[in-house]
């Protein structure tokens, strides 16, 4: 394969490399770089949970500045994935244990309190350490 296509992109330029999208020269609709296109446009429409001003903060206090609202709403999304598989582990961790906190509601709905035992094993597994303070009497 040879690099000697190139495409504009709004991040830079993209190589497109001859003979990956199923032949040399086809015009396949599966062209390396159309699936990022698609991103990107969809990311322009999606509305982060994480909201810009907070994400922009954080950015800037640690020493990274950009005016592309597109990769700011890259970064919050994917701090989003972070702190929902941070959560998906703690929830994983709580019905392992077995002794959460569950309240029954009607049927077969429990609600489950997210408590330092279920979330500190759930963050170790990304690396960060956590401990439960001591309690002084």
């Amino acid at each position: 394969a040879q690099l000697d296509d190139y495409t504009p992109f709004p991040w830079g330029w993209v190589a497109l490399v001859r003979g990956m999208a199923g032949g040399v020269g086809s015009q396949d609709a599966n062209v390396p770089g159309q699936k990022l296109a698609e991103f990107c446009a969809q990311l322009d429409d999606y509305t982060p949970t994480i909201p810009d001003a907070v994400t922009q903060y954080f950015l800037q206090k640690s020493g990274f500045s950009t005016d592309d609202p597109r990769l700011t709403h890259l970064i919050s999304l994917a701090a989003q994935k972070f702190i929902s598989d941070i959560a998906n582990d703690a929830l994983q961790h709580c019905k392992m244990r077995g002794s959460a906190v569950a309240v029954r509601k009607s049927g077969k709905d429990k609600k489950y309190t997210l408590t330092l035992e279920d979330l500190s094993p759930a963050l170790n597994e990304y690396g960060i350490n956590l401990k439960k303070p001591n309690y002084f009497t």
